[in-house]
């Protein structure tokens, strides 16, 4: 069986995220979207809420679990028996940062196994934080994350 770990913050979880899951859902028997604590990114929902999130907008994908870590990425895959993770690329910004990670992580588990998917271009612009600034101005997030998650961005920032 190939199991997928996906990390990430997910605060909130965007277009972008949901075609990287959808398009490994497609290649990996088992996907599991780990949602990282990460106290330093200062996120806006907690833990708890943005696994709820990231549950409902993923119900109709029968072979994704969603579960949460607060520890180095490399001990949780090795706890839960993983070797491939897979990170989204968005723009060559993001390439260096995922690039000192990744040699990193293999540093200090080298049977991990870490693979870069892009988005759709339609999404390749979209992150968290630029949602989450819109958002507070009242913008219409309906390109950029489901109902559901603007509902719950609009109740947490008023």
């Amino acid at each position: 069986m190939r199991i997928l770990h996906t990390p990430g913050t997910f605060d909130p979880i965007t277009y972008g995220h949901i075609d990287i899951i959808k398009r490994a859902s497609r290649v990996f028997d088992e996907v599991i979207i780990a949602v990282g604590e990460n106290l330093l990114k200062e996120p806006l929902f907690t833990v708890e809420e943005r696994v709820e999130m990231i549950k409902r907008v993923t119900q109709g994908l029968k072979n994704i679990k969603v579960d949460s870590f607060n520890e180095l990425m490399v001990n949780y895959v090795q706890r839960k028996k993983i070797n491939i993770v897979i990170r989204g690329l968005r723009m060559i910004s993001d390439f260096e940062y995922e690039f000192q990670m990744a040699l990193t992580n293999r540093k200090l588990n080298p049977n991990i196994e870490i693979i870069f998917l892009m988005p759709n271009e339609a999404y390749s612009f979209l992150s968290s934080k630029l949602i989450k600034e819109i958002a507070l101005l009242g913008a219409d997030l309906s390109e950029f994350v489901p109902s559901y998650v603007a509902e719950k961005l609009k109740r947490k920032l008023k």
